[in-house]
C-alpha cells in the first residue's frame, strides 16, 4: 500500500534538550575551538576590560574569541551576521551560552584586540608544537597581496589632499562663524562630548595621508643623503666604492674642483712668499729669476676639474629631464595616499593591476603551520626576508619547546632549528643572501630558468653579485633544485586555504595595527583547524 508524506506541523510545540551539551554530537568541531580557548591563555584579551561597576557585566572576552575565532573559520566576517548567526545557529548559540552579543559589541571587541592577538597567535602554536606539528627541516617565506577595507577610487594626490585638508579648514571657519554668531562664542553646554568622537573622522584621514606621503618624500630624501654619506666613507676608507650616486656626484665634482684651486693657490702665495724673501735677500734691483705660476684659472688640473663638473651637471641635468619626461608620460596619478584607510597601499597583484589593500609576510612549515606572520605596506617583499627569517628562529625555539616528549625537535633528527629556508625571486638581493640565518635558496629568476639551468641550460643570470652567482650555481645542481621545487607547495598552501577554503579576502578592519591583528588572528584560526581537519586536534589529545 502506497504511503503518503511526512506531515509538516510547525505548530506542534516541543523542546530542545534541556543541556546544551546534548545539541550537537560530541565530536562536533565546534567543542574542539571551546575546549582550545578554554586552555590557552587569553589574559591579554581581558586586559582593559570593564568589570563591577554600574550598568550590565559585560561580555566573557573568551566567548567573544570563540565566536570569532568559529566565524572566520567559515568564511564570516561581518559583525552584523556574525549577530545574527549567534541568534540561529546551534553552533553559535552553543558557543555563545545563552549570551547573544550585538554586532557592535563584536566589531568593538575586535577593534580593540589588537594588543592580545600576538599571545593568541603563539598560544595556538605552541599547541600544535604539543601536537607533534611543526616540521621545521624546510620552510618557505612567501608575501600574498591582501585587501584593505578601501576602495581603491578613494586614492588622492598629495595635491589633491592639500587641497581637501584647505578646504575642510575653510568650511570649519565658517561654520564657527555661522555658530558665533548664532549662539555667542565659547560652549553651549549641548557639544558632543570628545571621548564620544570617532577617532578617524574624514578630517584626520585626510592629514594622516598628507602627513604619509611627507613622510615618505622625506624618508627617500634621507636614503639619498645617506646612500651618498656611505660613499663618502667608503672613498675616506680607502675602499672600492665604484660610481658616485648621482645626488651625491655634483657636490663631490664641485668639492674636488674648489680644492684644485685651493691647492693653485696656495702655490701661488708660497711663491709670492719666496719672491719676496729672495728679493730682499739678493739686494734692491734684482731679478731673482723665478716666474709665477699659472692663475688658478689657467692650471691644467683646475680645468680638468672644471671640466669633470660640467660632465656631471650635464649628467644630473639629463637624469632630471628624463625624470621629468617620464612624470609626464605616466599614465597614473603617481604617489597618492587612501582617504578611507591612509595605511593602506596600492598592491600590484598578479595577472596585472592595482588592489588597495597590504602585503601579508608568512613562513611556512613543512607540514603547513604558519609559524611567522607580519602585514606590512611594502609592495615588495625584499626587505622582509631577514626580519620574517628572524621571526621564523623565535617560533622554531617556540615549537622546540612545546614538542611532545619523543617527538623529534623541529621534524628532522635532534636539530633544533629551522634546516633550510625556500623563498622566490621577489627576495632575491646580494643582503638577503649573505645575513645572518639558517640557510637558505633563494631563487635567482622564474622557476621554468631554474628548471632549465638545473637541466644543463643556460641560467639566464648575468649578476655580478658574487652571491647571487653563487646562488645561481648552487640551484644549478640537482639537490637545490629538487629542494626548491617544495617552495611552492609549502608556502602557497596556506595562503590558498585562507583565501580559497576561508574566504578571507578582505580585511574588516582599517589602520594597520588592527589589519596586522585582524591577519595575525587569522593566521592563528588556519593553524587551529589546520591540526583540527588533520586529525592532530582530538579531545583525546586535548585531555592528555
Amino acid at each position: 500500500m502506497a504511503k503518503g508524506y511526512r506531515p509538516v506541523r510547525r505548530d506542534q510545540p516541543f523542546l530542545l534538550p534541556p543541556d546544551m551539551r546534548e545539541w550537537l554530537p560530541a565530536d562536533h568541531p565546534v567543542w574542539l575551538v571551546i575546549a582550545v580557548v578554554e586552555q590557552v591563555d587569553t589574559s591579554g584579551f581581558h586586559v582593559g576590560r570593564r568589570t563591577g561597576g554600574a550598568g550590565a557585566a559585560g561580555y566573557d572576552p573568551d566567548m567573544l574569541v570563540m565566536v570569532l575565532a568559529w566565524a572566520y573559520a567559515h568564511r564570516v566576517t561581518s559583525s552584523r551576521r556574525i549577530e545574527e548567526l549567534c541568534r540561529t545557529d546551534v553552533a553559535f548559540r552553543v558557543i555563545c551560552g545563552g549570551n547573544l552579543p550585538d554586532h557592535a559589541t563584536i566589531a568593538r571587541f575586535r577593534a580593540d584586540f589588537a594588543d592580545a592577538v600576538a599571545g593568541f597567535f603563539a598560544q595556538v602554536l605552541a599547541l600544535c608544537a604539543r601536537l607533534g606539528m611543526g616540521r621545521l627541516g624546510v620552510v618557505a617565506l612567501d608575501g600574498t597581496k591582501i585587501a584593505a577595507n578601501a576602495s581603491v577610487a578613494a586614492n588622492r594626490t598629495g595635491e589633491h589632499l592639500a587641497k581637501l585638508a584647505a578646504e575642510m579648514v575653510a568650511a570649519h571657519a565658517r561654520a564657527d562663524q555661522a555658530e558665533d554668531e548664532e549662539s555667542g562664542p565659547g560652549r553651549r553646554g549641548d557639544e558632543v562630548p570628545p571621548e564620544a568622537w570617532s577617532p578617524r573622522r574624514r578630517g584626520e584621514r585626510i592629514a594622516a595621508a598628507l602627513a604619509g606621503l611627507e613622510a615618505e618624500r622625506r624618508a627617500a630624501e634621507e636614503a639619498e643623503r645617506a646612500k651618498a654619506a656611505e660613499f663618502r666613507a667608503r672613498r675616506q676608507a680607502g675602499q672600492r666604492t665604484g660610481p658616485a650616486p648621482l645626488s651625491a656626484a655634483v657636490a663631490l665634482a664641485e668639492e674636488k674642483l674648489d680644492r684644485a684651486i685651493a691647492a693653485q693657490q696656495a702655490r701661488i702665495d708660497d711663491w709670492h712668499a719666496r719672491d719676496a724673501g729672495a728679493r730682499a735677500a739678493a739686494g734692491a734691483g734684482l731679478d731673482p729669476r723665478t716666474r709665477p705660476r699659472s692663475a688658478p684659472g689657467d692650471y691644467v688640473r683646475v680645468r680638468q676639474a672644471a671640466a669633470h663638473l660640467d660632465r656631471v651637471r650635464q649628467r644630473a641635468q639629463a637624469a632630471a629631464a628624463r625624470a621629468a619626461a617620464k612624470e609626464q608620460a605616466r599614465k597614473g596619478p603617481g604617489p597618492v595616499r587612501n582617504i578611507t584607510d591612509p595605511d593602506s597601499r596600492l598592491m600590484p597583484v598578479r595577472g596585472g593591476g592595482f588592489i588597495q589593500g597590504y602585503n601579508a609576510q608568512n613562513v611556512t612549515s613543512e607540514d603547513g603551520l604558519i609559524i611567522a606572520t607580519a602585514l606590512t605596506q611594502d609592495t615588495g617583499d625584499t626587505a622582509w626576508f631577514a626580519p620574517m627569517a628572524a621571526a621564523a628562529a623565535d617560533a622554531a625555539a617556540l615549537i622546540a619547546a612545546h614538542h611532545q616528549a619523543g617527538q623529534p625537535a623541529g621534524g628532522r633528527g635532534d636539530e633544533p632549528g629551522i634546516g633550510l629556508i625556500l623563498a622566490d625571486a621577489g627576495y632575491l638581493s646580494e643582503g638577503n643572501l649573505t645575513c645572518h640565518g639558517p640557510d637558505r635558496l633563494i631563487a635567482t629568476g622564474k622557476r621554468r630558468d631554474l628548471e632549465k639551468a638545473a637541466h644543463g641550460g643556460a641560467s639566464g643570470n648575468s649578476s655580478t653579485s658574487a652571491a647571487i652567482a653563487a646562488m645561481a650555481a648552487r640551484l644549478a645542481t640537482e639537490p637545490a633544485i629538487t629542494a626548491y621545487r617544495q617552495r611552492g607547495h609549502i608556502a602557497e598552501t596556506p595562503h590558498g586555504y585562507i583565501k580559497h577554503d576561508l574566504g578571507f579576502r578582505q580585511l574588516s578592519v582599517r589602520g594597520k595595527r588592527k589589519a596586522a591583528a585582524e591577519w595575525t588572528f587569522t593566521c592563528a584560526i588556519s593553524n587551529l583547524f589546520k591540526a583540527i581537519t588533520a586529525g592532530h586536534l582530538t579531545s583525546q589529545a586535548l585531555a592528555a
